[in-house]
This record gives structure tokens, sequence and C-alpha cells, in this order.
């Protein structure tokens, strides 16, 4: 089993780790699925960006993460090293933002309204946790508007590039991809949706630019046979 293991002593509330994550997985566009006979939150797709995978849980103080993407043979892979890193990358630059918004100090209740983006109902100071919010806890959640902003720039570069060296194209409309499926869950949704679409656009303009070099050469090629 080749996985990304974190763990953190939190000693926070539940509520707020709970938060937190559910946050996180929407923002990413997490679903419940299976890997191999195990329960697993996924998210990606087959083509652009692959499949990646996390499984958490919370107990007693303690944040325990697992993360790997589905490997080119349908095994596991890790989130160190340069095999897969176009994938890899992004993936764990997400997972570091949520442990910096995990890891935050709680402030003292504060008043408001019950399920506002960024507030998180109180059931327990840290701590303490028999004695109850009075309202609820102002948090700083993950935010990946930045990460819409690079899929919409990536996306713009995909279609440069198809006319100049296709293959550089392709890596960035995947990559353009993969951040912008980030972002979508952000306040930049509409950058993150305009980036997915060119990157789409750029992945389709360099592979018809592929081929229409290789017809190209084919007369070039038969001179010499």
């Amino acid at each position: 089993m080749a996985r990304y293991v974190k763990e953190l002593v939190l000693n926070k509330p539940d509520d707020f780790v709970q938060f937190m994550m559910n946050d996180y997985l929407r923002k990413n566009s997490f679903v419940m699925a299976d890997w191999k006979g195990e329960p697993a939150y996924r998210t990606g797709d087959a083509m652009m960006e692959g499949y990646k995978y996390l499984k958490w849980y919370y107990r007693n103080g303690v944040f325990h993460l697992e993360a790997w993407l589905k490997g080119t043979f349908g095994g596991e892979w890790n989130l160190d090293g340069f095999v897969g890193v176009l994938q890899k990358k992004p993936y764990r630059e997400s997972l570091e933002q949520l442990f910096a918004a995990l890891q935050q100090p709680l402030p003292m209740p504060q008043g408001g309204m019950s399920g506002n983006p960024g507030t998180v109902p109180g059931q327990g100071m840290p701590g303490n946790p028999g004695q109850p919010y009075q309202n609820v806890v102002p948090v700083h959640t993950v935010d990946n508007s930045g990460a819409a902003t690079m899929g919409l720039v990536f996306g713009i570069l995909s279609i440069v590039f198809a006319f100049l060296i296709p293959i550089v194209s392709i890596l960035l409309a995947c990559i353009g991809f993969s951040r912008a499926r980030m972002g979508a869950g952000s306040s930049k949704a509409g950058q993150a949706k305009a980036g997915k679409i060119l990157c789409i656009i750029g992945l389709i303009a360099a592979i018809v630019m592929w081929g229409l070099n290789i017809l190209l050469l084919i007369p070039t090629f038969g001179r010499f046979y």
C-alpha cells in the first residue's frame, strides 16, 4: 500500500473538524466511492487528471488522513516522487492548505447566524467539551480561488501553445483542468468554469495540430524510402 499518511494532534471539537472536512470535500468535488472494496472519497476523472482518493478520521483529538492517486495500472501512488508529479503536486498543495486550516487557533464564540460560510456551530470549547458555544465561531476555511485563476491562465496558455508546441499544450491543459476543478467551489467559480472550457479547447486543438503535423511529415519521410 503506497499512501501519503498524515497525523495531526489537534485537540479541537469534533464538530469543528467535521465542518472543515465537509467544506474541503465539497470544494474539491470529492464523492464517496469504492477503492477495491474499501470505502473512500474520490475526485478527478480518468482522462484529464486521474483519480484522487482520500480517507480520514478524527479520534481522541488526533486527526488521521490517508491520500493516494490511482496509478497507471490500477495501483496506488503516494504523493511523493517524480512519477505523476503533475497530478501529485496540486493535490498535495490542497492538503497542506487543509492542514493549515485545521490547525488554526479557534477564537472565542461570537454572534452570528449558524450556517454562514466560514462559521461553525460550536458544541464545546477546546479542552472543555462540556461547555457549549453561545452561537457560532468564525473560522478560516480552505480557499481555492487561486486554483481557479491558475486554471484560467493555464487554459489560455494551452490554446496558445497548441499552435506552437502541441505536447506542451497538452500538459498545460491537464494541469489547468485539475486546478480549475479545484477552484470550482471557490468565490471565483466563473474563472474556474472558463478555465475548464479553455483547457478542453486547448487539448483538442493540440491533438488536431499534432495530427496535422504527422500528416505533413509523411510525404517527407516518403522521399527517403
